[in-house]
Order: C-alpha cells, then structure tokens, then sequence
C-alpha cells in the first residue's frame, strides 16, 4: 500500500469501528456503539458519522467488514443475521456515492485472516485459518498465501455446523456464558481473573467446546495453524489449557506435530485485512 492513506470499518454487532490506515498501521480509531434493531437509514446515519469523523481527503478507498454474506463483487451485503435491517442493501454503492472513493465490502472474518497474514502474527504461515470469538463465531481461510472466500464470500461458516443440540455456534460464542451460566463473557473473565470457581469452570468448558470446533477445521482443511482473535481472546488463560486439551485427542497425532494455536496481537486485524484486501488483487 506504500503510503497510501485508506480507511477500514469493521461492522460488529453492537458497533462499527473504524481505523485510518497508513502504511499498514491504524494511526487513529474510532468506535460508535449501535442499536442493531433500528431503521436502515438510522445505522447508516450513524456509519457515516463515524467516516466523516475520520475523514481526509487523501483518503483512497475504505475496506469494510461485515459479519454476514457478502457479495464483494456487488458491494452487496446479501444476509447480515446481527443487523437484519441491512439484508439486500448495497452498501458499496451508497458509500461510494457518498464520499466518491473506491469501496470493497468482505466477510469481517475473511479480514482477520488477510489481515494477520499481511500484518500479523500469521506471516510466516501459508495455509492456516483465522477465528474470530465475540458475538458469534467466525472464520477466514488462506490457502497457499491467498484468502479463500467461496461464493457470495460464504466460507469458513464454521460456527453453522451442527454440534451436540445446535451448532457450534451456540457453544463458542459470547452468548454460550449467557445461556448456559446467566453471565456475560467478560463478566465471568472478571470474576475467574478474581479466582471464582464458578467462572474458571465456565471458561474451562468453553474451552473443551472450542477444541471440538478445531478438530474439525484439523479434518477439512489440515492448516499449519489457527490464529484466534476477538474480544474473547482476552480470557484466553482461562480456556487455552482446555482448548488443548481437546485438540490432543484428535486422532492424527503427526498432524499435530506440525500445528500449532496462536493469539492475534491486535485488534485491528479485521480493519486491517479489509483495507489490505481492497489494495490487493484479491478482493
């Protein structure tokens, strides 16, 4: 990107967060909490607050990340489940009217991955997967160097898989510490940080869940690594021992030898990769 100014949104949940990039670096943030149940035209009030806040007018084009169904090509943001109010809108396009730079929409986990490959702590790897922990569970795929995104930017939806009573999802993500311990996840990261047992019990079965997810990634894909990111990461002293724990029990343990479980160093990475993949040939 060379000294290229861009701007990168990642669309969560409950908030859109916002990086200005240059040469690779966020070099100011900015972070607008959300009500995901209001009106279209309320979201994108507010999403434009956000660039407007940002706004230079060096800037070449702005990467977004969304949680859902993308179609990149369109600009078209296909199924979004967190922000139903945004299924079928062309975001690509009103951005792109709006403030008349080049706009690239992908799935945000499909960023994380291209970003910790580009920027992270994945750089030395050339197939591996990135897992985002939050409000749901998300994946991105790189396969030899390049990011695998299948149609309408689909792939990796790992946390539809159907596991025990539902899927995977209902297990890996934030809500499994609701629904299963009437706590936040950052709640019970809280308390196990104090030393509750409650809480350390929680974190530790969440671990074991997550484990089971990676054994099956392990069985599709046989990746060098799984780079784990999202505001769940933070716990992580509290699940990495069961997490692999889990993972020991896959069945081919020589796969094992050359796999290997890392942290993301920032939480940019989605805002980073979203910037990264609208500068590269492979948006």
């Amino acid at each position: 990107m060379n000294d290229a100014v861009y701007l990168g949104i990642d669309i969560g949940a409950s908030s859109f967060k916002y990086g200005l990039v240059v040469e690779g670096t966020v070099t100011q943030e900015r972070n607008i909490e959300i009500d995901p149940k209001v009106a279209s035209k309320t979201l994108l009030i507010q999403l434009f607050a956000g660039i407007k806040d940002l706004w230079r007018e060096d800037i070449m084009g702005i990467g977004v990340g969304v949680p859902g169904i993308v179609d990149s090509e369109r600009g078209l943001i296909v199924d979004l489940q967190n922000i139903p109010a945004w299924c079928g809108l062309p975001l690509a396009e009103i951005m792109n009217k709006q403030f008349k730079v080049p706009v690239m929409l992908n799935n945000d986990a499909h960023c994380f991955a291209f970003g910790e490959l580009r920027y992270g702590a994945a750089k030395d790897w050339k197939n591996f997967v990135g897992i985002t922990l939050g409000t749901g569970l998300g994946m991105g795929i790189v396969i030899n160097n390049q990011l695998y995104k299948g149609v309408l930017s689909g792939a990796g939806e790992l946390g539809m898989l159907p596991y025990k009573k539902g899927i995977i999802e209902q297990y890996t993500a934030s809500f499994f510490f609701t629904n299963n311990y009437e706590a936040s996840a950052a709640e019970l990261y809280i308390r196990a940080q104090q030393g509750d047992a409650f809480a350390l019990e929680a974190y530790k079965t969440y671990g074991h869940h997550l484990g089971e997810a990676v054994k099956v990634v392990l069985s599709l894909l046989a990746p060098e690594g799984v780079i784990f990111g999202g505001s769940i990461v933070k716990a992580w002293p509290f699940f990495s021992a069961s997490l692999a724990s889990s993972i020991a029990a896959f069945p081919y343990k020589k796969q094992l030898d050359h796999f290997a479980l890392r942290q993301s160093p920032t939480m940019n990475s989605a805002l980073l990769g979203a910037v990264a993949l609208l500068a590269s040939d492979q948006c």
